[in-house]
């Protein structure tokens, strides 16, 4: 039968232990990614949300940043994309959750980190601090949370709404603020101003690294690949999230604003969850680091494997900034802040990206996701255990990095048995590691002697990050240790209440398998790494099924399953699932039906669908240079013929320089800073059929070495490099199979 999904109303009891969130008692570890409303069209909203559920995500996390709503000191604006009750509506309509963060501070790379310039100068003209105790900033805050909480009003969880926390303040006592009792004082104020407003949800939360205060809430955690907010300019020592220890903070988090102070709550008291896990990272001008896919998957395998019991992304959609009434409204030096960000883009190198590009970080989130969702509450439980000879700093690119998470159950005879899982991470962003030749895997015990299980030997190159169960219940009846990593449960997927049991390989070596006692009808199914990170589990007619696809299925609203298909030539689709699905496909005709039979299977065991249509590219590109003006170049851009039937037409810009900006009808509509990857712009956000544009570039010059970091120098002629060298269109389809 399908699993039981975690559904929280207004009679659900929602809390926390020093373990896990808890609903009604049960445990629930959930995925949370952060998407601001006010920087992505209001038009788009619910198909966003669909993909970021399709993704994985149960929870919504959103900053109200303050001057995206009251610019002008009365003047409130919650209309259009800024619309924070629609906002809510939708994450209520597709069936998600949501944590206001309500700041008032929220940083978020904003302009004052989301403070109004009136706030600011009202300040300095009556000669009282912001983030203070003032009874004057207290009032403006207040005033704000009001107009905050009238948008708010009725989606709180009480209500049978999404909103199951607050977040109050952002980095408070880190990254400016109140320190120490005073602080913890300032915090406490703020929650019970909050609540006294209404803003009563059964979780509050506080951001809780670098010796941020929490004045008592819920503390989360976070942690970057890299720290593009670093004032240096050169490679960076290597990242501590990527290796397993008990330690929770991410020093380099805000280290523009003060480095590495301790905790300052008693971990022994919160369970250890986060809430900015980078999804991405977002470049400043001065420091462009690119964050991949697998920086983000290697990094959350190693939170998980640390006892993590929630991962939150920040940010797990990217957007582009709203247009300011007075100013641009982003992060920068000439506001006394450390950074200079983007105009517009806040893009983040997202698992959903600027314009909603799915891309490989979105699949590899999915997969973690997919993992947590069927074995998730369950991991809650087993504690993190440290291993022989895992080395505790980051600098340490030798010796294998490894963790335990287990816990004792006991089988239906009664005897006891442990059960858990054992994490390898030999990847460390931006480093090589060490290779481990013919090395025999074994989970230990909290004694360091005591073997819980021992994996079949392999090799651990570098890069390489897995783990693997021990002792995983398969049915009632069997205990499987394995070494290839658990992906999910497809509920049912053998008739009569018998799953199938998902796992994946990282390595072409035959797996290897302990089973003790009976599967009793249950199938284990293998898939190589590269099929499962291609993989979702979507619900077809009542029933559970695993596609396997170069598109992305996402599940809209009402229920009907759509593939989003990218496609730069006229191209049809062929997608793989399993079990076969019952009946006819929109669209679609199956050309070789599932295999039933056997115990332990592939994907070879999948049916196979082919689209009974060829799906085109029709939009066409042209670009010429306009003009050169001081070595700023300026191109018109136009594209024609995208197709009615398109759902997004995306431009792909190879070009170098310093910064590209998009220019629709003399504005700036975004921008970007180089990095040395394709800048891809989403076309239907301006335009149905045709667009003329322009696109202005900025130069890079030698001299700009001694300002910036990129990973990777263009060629320099003449000591500039300037170019918009192609731009290529992509056409993607959102095409209803069921």
């Amino acid at each position: 039968m399908r699993r039981k999904v975690m559904k929280i109303t207004s009679e659900s009891k929602v809390g926390f232990d020093n373990v896990s969130l808890l609903v009604d008692g049960k445990r629930w570890f959930p995925m949370m990614g952060e998407m601001h409303f006010s920087r992505y069209p209001k038009k788009n909203w619910e198909q966003e949300l669909c993909k970021m559920k399709a993704g994985g995500i149960d929870i919504v996390s959103l900053y109200v940043i303050w001057i995206h709503h009251e610019e002008i000191q009365g003047e409130f604006d919650f209309t259009g994309d800024r619309c924070l009750r629609d906002f809510l509506e939708t994450v209520k309509k597709v069936g998600m959750y949501s944590i206001l963060r309500i700041g008032p501070w929220a940083h978020g790379e904003a302009r004052n980190g989301g403070f109004p310039d009136w706030l600011l100068e009202d300040a300095r003209e009556k000669g009282y601090e912001v983030r203070s105790n003032a009874p004057q900033y207290l009032e403006h805050v207040r005033n704000f949370y009001s107009k905050t909480y009238e948008q708010a009003k009725g989606y709180f969880i009480k209500d049978d709404g999404p909103v199951i926390g607050i977040q109050i303040e952002n980095e408070f006592g880190h990254c400016g603020g109140l320190t120490g009792d005073e602080g913890e004082k300032h915090m406490q104020i703020l929650k019970k101003m909050a609540q006294e407003i209404g803003f009563i949800t059964p979780i509050y939360t506080a951001t809780g690294w670098g010796g941020a205060v929490t004045g008592g809430m819920l503390p989360v955690m976070g942690g970057y690949c890299e720290a593009p907010w670093d004032q240096r300019l050169t490679e960076i020592e290597p990242s501590g999230n990527y290796i397993f220890t008990r330690e929770r903070n991410d020093h380099n988090i805000g280290s523009d604003h003060g480095l590495g102070a301790g905790i300052t709550f008693d971990m022994d008291k919160f369970p250890f969850l986060t809430a900015e896990l980078g999804g991405g990272v977002q470049v400043t001008h001065h420091r462009r680091p690119i964050a991949t896919g697998l920086d983000t998957a290697a990094m959350t395998m190693t939170k998980i494997g640390c006892g993590a019991n929630l991962l939150g992304y920040y940010m797990y959609h990217g957007g582009t900034n709203p247009k300011g009434k007075l100013t641009t409204l982003q992060e920068s030096r000439a506001t006394g802040y450390p950074n200079d960000l983007p105009e517009y883009s806040y893009d983040f190198n997202a698992p959903l990206r600027e314009f909603g590009q799915m891309e490989g970080t979105y699949r590899e989130v999915r997969l973690i996701a997919s993992f947590i969702h069927d074995f998730g509450n369950d991991l809650c439980d087993m504690g993190y255990v440290a291993q022989p000879g895992n080395p505790l700093k980051p600098d340490n690119l030798t010796d294998l990095r490894s963790s335990v998470r287990y816990k004792k159950k006991t089988d239906v005879n009664g005897r006891e048995y442990n059960t858990g899982y054992l994490f390898v991470n030999n990847y460390q962003r931006r480093y090589e590691m060490a290779l481990h030749k013919d090395v025999e895997l074994t989970a230990y015990a909290e004694d360091g002697t005591t073997k819980l299980a021992t994996f079949a030997k392999r090799d651990v190159a570098d890069g390489d990050f897995f783990f693997y169960p021990f002792n995983m219940e398969i049915g009632a009846n069997a205990l499987v240790t394995i070494d290839a990593t658990p992906m999910c449960i497809i509920h049912d997927a053998c008739g009569k209440g018998r799953d199938a049991y998902v796992f994946y390989t990282d390595t072409e070596r035959e797996v290897s398998m302990d089973v003790q006692g009976d599967l009793d009808g249950n199938r284990i199914i293998v898939l190589s790494r590269e099929e499962a990170v291609h993989a979702s589990k979507v619900v077809i007619d009542g029933r559970e099924h695993l596609i396997i696809s170069a598109a992305e299925a996402v599940t809209d609203a009402c229920g009907d399953v759509n593939l989003f298909f990218e496609t730069e030539q006229d191209s049809g689709l062929v997608f793989r699932v399993y079990p076969e699905i019952a009946g006819e496909l929109n669209k679609f005709a199956c050309r070789k039906g599932a295999c039933d039979e056997g115990e332990y299977t592939t994907s070879d065991a999948f049916a196979m669908y082919e689209s009974n249509e060829v799906y085109k590219n029709t939009a066409k590109v042209s670009f010429e240079l306009t003009g050169n003006e001081n070595d700023v170049l300026r191109y018109k851009f136009s594209v024609t013929n995208m197709s009615p039937d398109a759902n997004e037409v995306y431009a792909h810009l190879d070009f170098t320089g310093d910064i590209g900006k998009l220019i629709i009808d003399g504005e700036i509509a975004t921008d970007t800073f180089y990095t040395g990857q394709l800048w891809e712009i989403g076309l239907k956000r301006y335009a149905d059929s045709a667009l003329d544009a322009e696109i202005l570039i900025t130069p890079l010059t030698e001299k700009d070495k001694e300002r910036m970091y990129l990973q990777e120098w263009p060629k320099m002629i003449d000591g500039k490099a300037c170019i918009l060298k192609e731009i290529r269109l992509s056409t993607q389809y959102s095409i209803k199979i069921a």
